[in-house]
């Protein structure tokens, strides 16, 4: 008998109030999105540093001929020196951070670049005026300061080279976009919270006879506050499943069907990071509508 006239009084609350419930629905939808979305954005930002992040190489170029860096003053790298420095990576006391260690010729590096130089703007550089280098994969990509100040000043050495600065700037800006979607989130969330308050104040406002009369025949404060909360809660649950449902197909039609076919070497996203989000959402959502109720009917539904 209880759950029947609390469902049918949140049924005549929702229909009384429909503009105010239509407007929950739809803030808390978008700020919702905006949550998954900031979210979202932070797990692909982390793929991206595990999977490049793990790719990146230590380069250690050699003292060419005719260098002007004061590392070289004393000339080209000898062979000596070259062993020198591979004995410090494979067997010093870096080796334990060093995965793999690769050698990388002037020729080599010549013929790299005149492979990548379609347009023939390096045509006049010779392979003598390359410079030799170490590639060096580490063990863990943030240990690069450790290698690096142990080869930095041995003799023939030119200058270190840490290849994840080439990814500094992605970085912050997939982060900063990250943040701007939790600050617009955090104004949408405040903007959701004010419009639960409003609806559920309006229809107590327009039931306050109604909860009176309940409250003097001894209708407990819980059965009198029931079907606002529950309002409340419906209208911004409605809100969290369409942001579920736009950020999965967002995530399945525009990341997993479109991106992945063009972008092939990225690690993206998918659904099942949608699904992992949903019910964070979800609970967010009835948090707000329990917060928003709990401040607002203490004053409208007491006798």
């Amino acid at each position: 008998m209880r759950l029947r006239y609390i469902f049918s009084e949140v049924g005549n609350g929702l229909r009384r109030n429909s503009t105010m419930a239509l407007s929950v629905v739809l803030v808390t939808f978008v700020s919702l999105a905006f949550v998954g979305a900031a979210i979202l954005l932070q797990f692909q930002v982390q793929n991206l540093k595990n999977d490049w992040l793990g790719k990146v190489e230590v380069s250690i170029f050699l003292c060419p001929e005719n260098a002007r860096n004061t590392a070289c003053a004393a000339g080209a790298v000898t062979p000596a020196q070259e062993d020198a420095i591979r004995e410090v990576l494979e067997n010093g006391s870096v080796s334990h951070l060093v995965q793999s260690v690769h050698y990388e010729s002037r020729e080599e590096a010549y013929a790299k670049l005149r492979e990548r130089d379609t347009e023939n703007r390096f045509s006049l550089l010779t392979a003598e005026q390359m410079s030799a280098s170490f590639r060096v994969k580490l063990e863990d990509p943030e240990q690069f300061a450790v290698v690096a100040d142990a080869v930095q000043g041995l003799p023939g050495v030119d200058y270190v080279y840490d290849q994840r600065e080439t990814f500094k700037g992605l970085f912050s800006l997939l982060n900063a976009a990250t943040l701007v979607a939790a600050v617009l989130a955090l104004v949408m969330l405040l903007a959701a919270v004010l419009l639960i308050t409003t609806t559920i104040r309006l229809s107590a406002l327009s039931r306050r006879r109604e909860t009176t009369i309940m409250r003097m025949v001894g209708a407990s404060r819980g059965l009198i506050q029931m079907p606002f909360m529950l309002e409340g809660a419906v209208a911004a649950t409605a809100g969290a499943v369409l942001a579920i449902g736009g950020l999965w197909f967002t995530v399945n039609y525009l990341v997993e069907d479109w991106l992945k076919g063009s972008v092939t070497f990225v690690d993206y996203i998918g659904t099942d990071d949608v699904w992992l989000v949903a019910p964070w959402l979800l609970l967010i959502a009835v948090g707000l509508a329990a917060g928003a109720s709990l401040a607002t009917l203490g004053r409208y539904t007491r006798a």
